[in-house]
């Protein structure tokens, strides 16, 4: 066995040991009952994370060249519309983002 081998082996088994230990740390620290403070950042956090993701997507859009920002406008819009038509997250964020790239590539050239 050449060390190549040898130490990719401890590496792989040191990395599984970690993520064991990661994965059932939460368990041993919190017991069976989840604090009130971890369920309520359960419930916020989602939307602060689309909030943010949000902003951050639209952060250098020029509304005063360009196109004015419509294709942005009108992806978001379709965003907001279908999530809150179908409740799925991966169906709004896709069909936003091909209708950002079509509008871009093909109407707002």
């Amino acid at each position: 066995m050449n060390d190549f081998n040898f130490h990719a082996g401890y590496i792989v088994l040191i990395a599984g040991a970690v993520t064991g230990i990661l994965r059932f740390l939460p368990f041993m620290a919190f017991g069976k009952k989840t604090p009130e403070f971890i369920l309520y950042l359960g419930r916020v956090l989602p939307y602060a994370v689309m909030a943010m993701l949000a902003v951050y997507c639209l952060r250098n859009v020029n509304f005063f060249s360009g196109s004015h920002g419509i294709p942005e406008i009108i992806s978001v819009f379709a965003v907001i519309v279908l999530h809150i038509w179908r409740r799925s997250t991966l169906l709004s964020i896709t069909a936003g983002t091909l209708l950002y790239m079509f509008l871009v590539q093909k109407i707002f050239v």
